[in-house]
């Protein structure tokens, strides 16, 4: 009867688990403390003809592994890259060399000996001593390459793509393209930081947990802390708090943000995520505008080498300027229908013309927003800018200047997804006290994403905020499309899943 693959991993690790108790018997500690390294492995590929014969100490992970008797070729990967090690027993004794057969692919080891090249040219360790650094229990699902009928075929590919998700530590070692993704967003996100620190605009911090959400449309989490017997948030924006930072007379302020929303998931959504918000005094929407288009493709030029970068098949110039559309133009442009001045009665009858369920949307402004992402954003491929959305679906936006239906936001859009969103921000508190109110008459009428009544925020504006310019930021979004990353959970390192049934026994 054939072995299941559940019963071959049992043996396998009972087998490694004989290694560790033969290992320790051997004097070997199997977990030790630390090992000094002199190089890396890129460092000894990339200096060769200055390190040719001299002695070098590194460390990483084995992953390939071939034994000739006495003597074994073997690949270690680092954080730089891969080098092979030889090891003859003549070189480093019988003993030691009883060690290193008891090592497997996947064990952490240690080496130190003189670099040389072999006759196929491949740059090499001559092991003079090694040490075993950590001792694994679960075999590494290694791929396996073989030629048939002239062309390369992959076996044991760690490919399933939950599996990646759950087990990025895995997918990490045995997928090392997936680490490019992550070095990638550590460049976008400092040279980001880079960039706003540069202007002098200050980085903050803000509460996650707020005793009142707001900032944005969104259900929050909800949790509870027993000292004080209050319930508080995660929040799901750090945009009130900011702005509380203009009042109080800061001239620029940033903050790179985990927020939190406790709403459906796709691969553009993560209930945790991250963004950055800025805001600036003493300027409007305008500004504001011509900063992302510069922060945008400077990010690019600087982190992924090019202003024109390709996503799923797209070509994209992030180049400036933008093109700048209204919304209202843009969805007439698109269905045919101009909704601006039409009445809620109206905008329902169009969106039934265009066979969107109105019924499940609670107000005018969200049936808008509806067609709008229905119709125009997935045409949105090149660098756009979306401008003066209507006032219902905008609380937290100043009234626009020429028309007071109207309010003075934007939202940047490239490859058709929004990466962002922008207003003049409102600083009339009488104004924003009516929005609010506007606000919780949706909630009482069965809108639970509407925004709630923040007495506290309306304090701080009563003590004078200045005219003053917002922006919120998806990193992870940006950092999709920079890195032609399909889904968000590519470009999170560890992204909410459902629950795991573990098995001990596994």
């Amino acid at each position: 009867m054939e072995r299941t693959w559940q019963e071959e991993l049992n043996e396998l690790m009972k087998i490694r688990r004989q290694k560790i108790e033969e290992l320790q018997k051997m004097g070997v500690n199997p977990y030790p403390y630390k090992f000094e390294r002199t190089h890396s492995s890129a460092d000894v590929v990339s200096n060769f003809e200055r390190l040719e014969g001299k002695t070098v100490s590194l460390a990483g992970r084995i992953m390939a592994l071939r034994r000739m008797g006495k003597a074994s070729f073997a690949h270690l990967m680092d954080s730089s890259g891969r080098i092979q090690i030889y090891i003859r027993l003549d070189n480093v004794g019988e003993e030691s060399y009883k060690i290193f057969k008891r090592l497997d692919i996947g064990d952490w080891i240690g080496v130190t000996g003189e670099v040389f090249k072999t006759h196929t040219g491949e740059i090499t360790i001559v092991v003079k001593q090694f040490k075993l650094l950590s001792k694994t229990l679960r075999p590494l699902p290694i791929v396996k390459e073989k030629i048939e009928d002239g062309k390369k075929k992959v076996y044991d590919q760690f490919a399933d793509k939950e599996l990646r998700y759950r087990q990025r530590y895995v997918d990490l070692v045995v997928n090392p393209e997936v680490r490019d993704v992550f070095v990638k967003r550590s460049k976008i996100i400092s040279t980001m930081r880079r960039y706003l620190e540069e202007r002098g605009y200050l980085e903050v911090e803000t509460p996650i947990l707020q005793p009142i959400y707001g900032g944005a449309f969104a259900r929050p989490f909800v949790t509870h802390h027993n000292t004080l017997d209050m319930t508080l948030y995660l929040r799901i924006s750090n945009e009130l708090y900011l702005k509380r930072l203009i009042v109080g007379g800061f001239d620029g302020v940033f903050e790179f943000s985990k927020d939190f929303r406790n709403e459906g998931m796709d691969r553009f959504h993560n209930p945790e995520f991250t963004q950055m918000e800025l805001y600036v005094a003493y300027e409007d929407y305008y500004f504001m505008m011509g900063l992302v288009e510069e922060m945008i493709s400077q990010i690019a030029e600087k982190s992924i080498g090019s202003k024109k970068i390709v996503y799923q098949g797209n070509e994209i110039n992030l180049t400036p300027p933008w093109k700048r559309i209204r919304m209202f133009d843009a969805i007439e442009a698109e269905t045919g229908f101009n909704l601006y001045g039409k009445s809620e009665k109206e905008v329902r009858e169009i969106g039934k013309k265009l066979s969107i369920d109105v019924d499940a949307l609670p107000n005018k402004g969200k049936i808008i927003d509806e067609i709008f992402g229905e119709f125009v954003e997935p045409k949105l491929i090149q660098p756009t800018f979306i401008t003066d959305f209507p006032i219902e679906i905008s609380p937290l936006a100043k009234r626009h200047r020429d028309d007071p239906n109207l309010v003075e936001r934007f939202e940047p859009y490239i490859a058709g997804k929004e990466v962002g969103n922008a207003f003049s921000e409102l600083n009339d508190p009488i104004d924003q006290r009516q929005r609010f109110e506007a606000q919780m008459k949706l909630r009482s009428a069965g809108d639970d994403e509407a925004q709630v009544l923040d007495e506290d925020y309306l304090r701080a504006l009563e003590y004078g905020m200045p005219p003053t310019a917002g922006l919120g930021v998806g990193v992870d979004r940006l950092v999709m499309i920079l890195t032609d990353s399909p889904s968000i959970r590519d470009v999170l390192l560890f992204p909410q899943m459902r629950p795991e049934q573990l098995n001990v026994d596994e």
